[in-house]
């Protein structure tokens, strides 16, 4: 009998569960007992022990009981798990790649995840980091790539996302700057206009940050037509990404941003709670190091960005 056609027999859902499940263990780990596997998932433990079985004829893992000590992992055979696991394609989402940054980072992301499951992997591009964890716990995605200051945030107004790796500072950008419509301003003043993008969380926690005890004006700006609104003077002043004024060589005057830490520049990876399973084998494809090599290569200009 084929993958699927377990998975559509009676005990297809107690398969498929075990099989995601186990894939969160390596090799030589102590897993649950047949009684607490029963218990976590709300299975009666004849079915619990055929769906271990299932497994085990499948040569998908092979578990030795060792008595009053517990079971052990001996054996697991990833690919024929991610089969029954149903997981079939990894796609993640970061942002839009319009700094020379973020088109390495994506570059990297898409060259490591390059697999020897021959699962197939793809990224998404969308604007602002609450949007990206909001399709991520809806499982549209399955990892989304932020900054920490924006993980940090969003667990400690949810706690349903897990950090699964970092890529170290000056990773998501290399810093955040105050930029003004006229050359005449160089702090931010009372009775200014300030734009402020709700949905990106670091540029609303930086806003609010350096207009703190300051009486202004927020006016609700999206990120991506912040320099216009800018320039216009539609508002006097706006936090934004230096690495798009570099990258572009465009004239504005802006004013970097001190003392408020780096967390806002480093680039972590994010998954739901409900898909940890995916955090061994994200942890097992991705090595940061090679993504962050990649990434300096793009932004020195010494190989081109494909993503």
């Amino acid at each position: 009998m084929g993958y699927k056609e377990i998975l559509f027999s009676k005990n297809g859902i107690a398969t498929y569960t075990l099989a995601r499940e186990l894939l969160k263990y390596n090799v030589g780990d102590k897993i649950p007992t047949v009684s607490e596997l029963s218990e976590t998932f709300d299975l009666a433990r004849g079915t619990v022990q055929s769906a271990i079985k299932c497994l085990q004829q499948s040569d998908a893992v092979r578990i030795e009981s060792k008595g009053h000590v517990g079971s052990y992992l001996v054996k697991k055979n990833t690919t024929v798990l991610l089969e029954f696991a149903g997981i079939s394609s990894i796609v993640g989402v970061m942002p839009l790649p319009y700094s020379k940054r973020y088109e390495g980072l994506a570059s990297g992301l898409l060259v490591t995840m390059e697999n020897h499951y021959n699962i197939p992997a793809s990224m998404a591009f969308m604007r602002g980091a609450k949007n990206r964890i909001s399709m991520l716990i809806s499982n549209r995605y399955d990892f989304a790539i932020v900054s920490r200051t924006a993980a940090e945030e969003m667990i400690r107004e949810y706690d349903n996302i897990l950090v699964v790796m970092s890529f170290g500072p000056y990773s998501y950008l290399s810093e955040h700057v105050i930029i003004f419509k006229n050359d005449k301003f160089t702090s931010i003043k009372d009775g200014m206009r300030i734009g402020i993008d709700y949905d990106s969380l670091d540029q609303r926690y930086l806003t609010e940050k350096v207009c703190e005890g300051k009486n202004v004006e927020y006016v609700s700006v999206d990120y991506s037509r912040v320099l216009e609104r800018v320039l216009n003077g539609d508002v006097d002043a706006a936090v934004w990404n230096k690495d798009e004024i570099i990258d572009k060589y465009i004239k504005v005057n802006y004013k970097e941003l001190k003392g408020y830490g780096t967390t806002a520049n480093e680039a972590v990876m994010v998954v739901s709670k409900d898909e940890s399973e995916l955090v061994p084998l994200l942890r097992n494809i991705i090595d940061p190091t090679t993504v962050v090599n990649i990434q300096k290569l793009v932004l020195e200009g010494k190989i081109i960005p494909s993503y």
